[in-house]
Formats: C-alpha cells, sequence, structure tokens
C-alpha cells in the first residue's frame, strides 16, 4: 500500500475520511500536510506518504474505514449547550468547525469535554505562570535546579516563561522574551513561536504580531487546530466509550489526569448534541 501526492482514488477517499478532511479522493497539498501532521503526532517518519505503517496505524486490525459516501453536516443542535457551557463558546462553534473538520456530534463532544477540563471550565484562556520557587522546583527542575536560583524568578510570571520556553519550540533564546510572548492561550494552551507560526495560516489576523488574539478571540479555534494537527479527529471517531475518552484524554494531556471530570462532560455534551 503507498499513496501520495497527486494519487486520485477510492483509498484516498478512506484516508481522507479517516483524517477528518473532505473525502474528494484526489491527493493535494492539504491532504499530504494532514498526513505529515498524523505521522509526526504517532511516530511515524513525517514524509507525506502514506505506506503499510501509517495505513496500519491509521486503520488497526478490526478497525473499518469510515463510510465515505456522504458528509456529515455541521449544523449542530448549538442550542441544547446553553448553559452547560459559556455563550461565548458556542457562539464560536460554527466557523471553529468549518475550519477545523468538526463534522459531527462525536468530535464536538470529545472536543468541548477536553477543552472544558483544559481550561477549568472554559475559564482559563492563558498559562498561569506565577509560580512559588518551591513550585518552580517541583515543576521545572530542569530550568530551576537550585532554590537560590528558584527564588530569582519565584512570582515573576514573564521571567518564568522566557528562562523555560526560551530557545526551543522556535522561540529565542530567554533574553528576546520570546518564551513570555508565545507562552500557553487558548483552551488547550497553544504555546511556542512554532506552533504560533503554523496556526497564524489557518486566521486572517496576524497571530505573530498580536499573540495575545489566540486567548481573545481564537482560544477555540486554536484548540481545534491541535486537535487537527494531531489527528485527534481518528481517535475521536473510534466511538463514545470510555475508552476511546481515554484516549483522546492521552494524546491531549500526556496522561490522565482529570479523566472523570472529562468523561463526565463528554457523556453530558453528546447526549445532549446526538
Amino acid at each position: 500500500m503507498i499513496l501520495k501526492r497527486g494519487d486520485n482514488n477510492d483509498n484516498v477517499k478512506k484516508l481522507q475520511a479517516r483524517l477528518g478532511l473532505d473525502p474528494v479522493g484526489n491527493f493535494g497539498p492539504k491532504t499530504e500536510e494532514a498526513v505529515k501532521a498524523y505521522q509526526a503526532a504517532n511516530g511515524l517518519t513525517a514524509d507525506g506518504i502514506v505506506g503499510d505503517g501509517t495505513w496500519g496505524k491509521l486503520f488497526p486490525a478490526g478497525d473499518p474505514a469510515p463510510a465515505v459516501s456522504i458528509r456529515v453536516s455541521t449544523n449542530f443542535k448549538l442550542d441544547k449547550l446553553k448553559g452547560h457551557i459559556p455563550d461565548a463558546v458556542i457562539a464560536q462553534i460554527p466557523d471553529t468547525a468549518k475550519k477545523f473538520n468538526i463534522t459531527n456530534p462525536l468530535r464536538l463532544a470529545h472536543f468541548l469535554a477536553q477543552c472544558g477540563h483544559e481550561s477549568a471550565g472554559f475559564k482559563a484562556v492563558q498559562e498561569n505562570l506565577n509560580y512559588s520557587s518551591k513550585g518552580l522546583m517541583g515543576i521545572f527542575k530542569k530550568y530551576f535546579p537550585t532554590s537560590q536560583l528558584a527564588e530569582q524568578y519565584a512570582r515573576k510570571p514573564q521571567a518564568i516563561a522566557s528562562r523555560v520556553y526560551g530557545g526551543r519550540m522556535g522561540n529565542g533564546a530567554e533574553p528576546t522574551g520570546d518564551g513570555w510572548k508565545f507562552r500557553g492561550r487558548g483552551y488547550i494552551q497553544l504555546t511556542g513561536k512554532d506552533n504560533y507560526s503554523a496556526f497564524d495560516k489557518f486566521v486572517t489576523d496576524d497571530i505573530l504580531g498580536n499573540p495575545d488574539l489566540v486567548s481573545t478571540k481564537f482560544p477555540l479555534m486554536s484548540a481545534a487546530w491541535f486537535f487537527n494537527k494531531n489527528g485527534l479527529w481518528a481517535i475521536c471517531d473510534k466511538g463514545a466509550s470510555e475508552a476511546v475518552v481515554t484516549a483522546v484524554t492521552k494524546r491531549v494531556n500526556g496522561g490522565t489526569i482529570g479523566l472523570p471530570d472529562r468523561i463526565k462532560h463528554f457523556n453530558e455534551y453528546y447526549n445532549l448534541l446526538k
């Protein structure tokens, strides 16, 4: 099995449907980009070519390919969510869904459950870096190996971010302040200049020039970009079981912190939307 840019067949349609793209059958730049993102997120060589390894990850044994004949509408029953999530979040759903492949209630419920938990009920839209010296040594021991150093940075969020995120994720070194400028924002904490640059391509606003827009205007859309980039829709599509919520949580969180709350809200949102 080899699928690559320029191919046009039914297997490309299956691939596109699994990745949350329109199943048009033509393997173009958008499909190649989605394949690379999926491969990178799953420990595969990110060459944009679908060989047996990538296909096997996308379609494990016993997991049938999705039907591709009908495109599911994004006309959700958003009125059902009123009183369960903030109106400001509901207002962002239509544009976000269209742009980032949230094509059915199952995907939306998984997405909202993760966003809600990660943002403490859609309240936190930027990273809290106001750490004590003890907190710095516990969470960022690599960057603050001694109590003396930690004391110098304690309760100084801008300095903390500049040190912890400086020199990585596309950020300049600590003195540039890029770590603070491109700190975590949005409902799933978009972090680092590289990620801000990639998200910038999907909106007309100047995200690099005004990164606060991620928290003020695009907290939900930036989270959907994260889901799309990391191949999460393919996991969401596996169903509404607790096992699936757990798999989504592991990809988002790196572990299972807050899993009961995520499961609770997934069930709540899915029962409202389906």
